[in-house]
């Protein structure tokens, strides 16, 4: 099966959550389903090439699972970009709005060295807050982005925008 479809068959709508008027896109049947977690998986390896990245980080809460798969099946590590204070040591923050709210999120400032190639990943590319601010993180706290996957890409709320000129790889844009 062709990789969007596949993640198109494992989305679930879910109505006025986190709050009214907000239609959030479920992922968790996808990562639930261990062949379809696995094509999506090797479809971001292959997207970027396993030795063009040094380091995963992956976004709060769901881009943890997809970080720590990609960095399993490629030997590499994974870096948490975390909610505010969260993490126990000195950290670099990013405070950015979303798409129903505020948020800042935090790396540990030694999370990269210098110049390490970081792929960034995350489950939903909405409004690129939470994007533009990761990238931006990483950037601060001393790695340099390589690449940039999403499983699902809403493009109706033009988050690819926030993140130009850099590529956006999603597997499903809708």
């Amino acid at each position: 099966m062709e990789i969007s479809k596949l993640v198109a068959s494992k989305v679930l709508d879910v109505p006025d959550f986190p709050k009214p008027g907000i239609l959030f896109k479920d992922l968790m049947p996808l990562f639930a389903d261990g062949a379809a977690f696995a094509a999506v998986i090797d479809a971001i390896i292959a997207e970027h090439g396993a030795d063009s990245f040094d380091v995963v980080a992956g976004i709060e809460a769901r881009g943890f699972v997809i970080a720590a798969a990609v960095a399993y099946a490629t030997g590499k590590g994974v870096v948490p970009i975390r909610k505010a204070g969260k993490l126990p040591r000195e950290t670099v923050t990013a405070r950015y709005a979303l798409e129903y709210g505020e948020a800042a999120l935090e790396v540990h400032a030694d999370a990269f060295i210098a110049g390490e190639r970081v792929l960034v990943v995350d489950d939903v590319l909405a409004t690129g807050g939470t994007a533009a601010a990761t990238l931006d993180l990483v950037e601060r706290a001393g790695g340099r982005v390589s690449g940039f996957s999403v499983l699902l890409e809403l493009a109706f709320l033009s988050g690819r925008e926030k993140l130009a000129p850099r590529p956006v790889h999603a597997l499903l844009t809708v």
